[in-house]
């Protein structure tokens, strides 16, 4: 079967549809299996606080496997990260300490809750840290039972070496070790819990191969990989940054309303694809959406915003984003659902320059960035324009206890002061 020709199982059915489908290393034999429910996993190593929108590709691989009734294993990389994941990087990932990666564990898990159902049906997810099998690793058993299916000839031509030696940068040996500890993990999920699939982005294609090789010759199964092409905005931008630094998915980090104005904010050609992949409406209103022209592209933005939102956040947060959005941009009024930063009135009254409440309210990243703003007449105070580079706030700018600040015509907060 190729990816065009129909498949048998609506999990392949709906990935392909979704333009969600880049390679697989055996495409009649895994629809054949998801056919009756396969149980595939992503792992996420745990580099950060919080997953960003970059991963947010894969969190919806596995909600499209677990809607289609397949089971989807949400693998924590408290063991590889350990170790550090040397695809698509130039030099060599900052080695985390234990007690941050596990700072870091406990800070993401709860975001697959927001898109899996976990629990002990058929088809409900569950959450494993491959920690728990890596840690206890014996180092000599594991070259004997394990290395010795790794091919070095082959593991140099993975992309994730390859690049790295072409361009003469060093590589350590313990990120050379990475491919091995992710074919094992592989492995050893397929003893505990039968999982035959495992997906990522296109980047992740030799290691997964690594990982289905490593269960033929240590066990004799047939395992599956699966990925989807790695996403990009339609300029070529990567998937999950912007000019102000990573979209993250913990709402600490990243309130809903900037979450919703991110995806507010995409690009025109991007509409209908960002629909596919990150909301779950059907295929036929996508179409509908992703045929509007003009000024009426933006309400299939607003549609993409508000679903995408909703599912991180839940509804409630993605309409009070919108709400907030229409009252800001639409309306010219203020809202209660901006960002919120509070200051003390201690502070407020010992004087607070325009440039520091840009500082504070997250809207620029240092003071000179303030005053270079406010010199390019981009910042207002309650929607009136400031001109003075050293102009202050008072008290007279205060209303109901809070003060607007925008910057441009698209970052908004509000400073409240108790």
């Amino acid at each position: 079967m190729t990816s065009e020709a129909k498949a048998q199982s609506a999990f392949l059915r709906d990935v392909i549809a979704r333009g969600q489908f880049h390679q697989c290393t055996d495409l009649d034999g895994l629809d054949k299996a998801a056919v009756a429910g396969v149980t595939g996993y992503i792992g996420f190593d745990m580099t950060a606080p919080s997953l960003h929108v970059g991963n947010l590709t894969q969190i919806m691989y596995l909600r499209r496997l677990q809607q289609a009734g397949g089971k989807p294993i949400v693998l924590l990389g408290g063991g590889t990260t350990r170790v550090g994941d040397p695809s698509g990087k130039e030099e060599m990932r900052q080695l985390l300490s234990e007690e941050q990666i596990e700072k870091n564990t406990v800070s993401i898990r709860g975001t697959f809750e927001k898109f899996l159902s976990f629990g002990a049906g058929k088809s409900d997810a569950i959450l494993v840290d491959n920690s728990e099998w890596l840690l206890k690793l014996n180092y000599l058993d594991f070259l004997r039972t394990v290395g010795r299916h790794m091919s070095v000839n082959r593991m140099l031509t993975m992309d994730s070496v390859k690049l790295r030696l072409e361009r003469e940068q060093p590589m350590s040996f313990i990120e050379f070790n990475y491919m091995i500890l992710q074919a094992y993990d592989f492995v050893e999920l397929h003893r505990r819990y039968g999982c035959k699939l495992q997906m990522g982005g296109s980047d992740q294609w030799g290691n997964i191969v690594n990982g289905v090789e490593l269960g033929r010759r240590m066990d004799g199964v047939e395992l599956f990989g699966l990925t989807q092409p790695l996403i990009t905005t339609a300029s070529g931008a990567k998937m999950g940054k912007t000019a102000q630094g990573a979209v993250w998915l913990n709402g600490d980090m990243l309130s809903p309303f900037e979450y919703w104005q991110y995806w507010r904010n995409a690009e025109d050609a991007d509409v209908g694809r960002f629909l596919k992949i990150f909301t779950d409406l059907p295929l036929d209103e996508i179409a509908r959406l992703e045929a509007l022209r003009g000024a009426e592209i933006n309400d299939a933005k607003k549609v993409l915003a508000t679903e995408a939102t909703a599912l991180l956040h839940g509804r409630e947060e993605a309409r009070k984003a919108e709400d907030a959005a229409r009252a800001t941009f639409e309306q010219g009024a203020r809202s209660e659902n901006l960002p919120t930063f509070i200051i003390s009135r201690v502070e407020f009254d010992q004087g607070l320059r325009v440039a520091n409440a840009l500082v504070l309210a997250k809207l620029v990243q240092s003071n000179g960035e303030g005053k270079r703003a406010i010199a390019g007449k981009s910042v207002s105070v309650n929607d009136a324009p400031v001109t003075e580079e050293t102009a202050a706030l008072s008290a007279a700018d205060l209303v109901d206890g809070a003060i607007k600040l925008s910057f441009g015509k698209k970052k908004h907060a509000l400073l409240r002061v108790e």
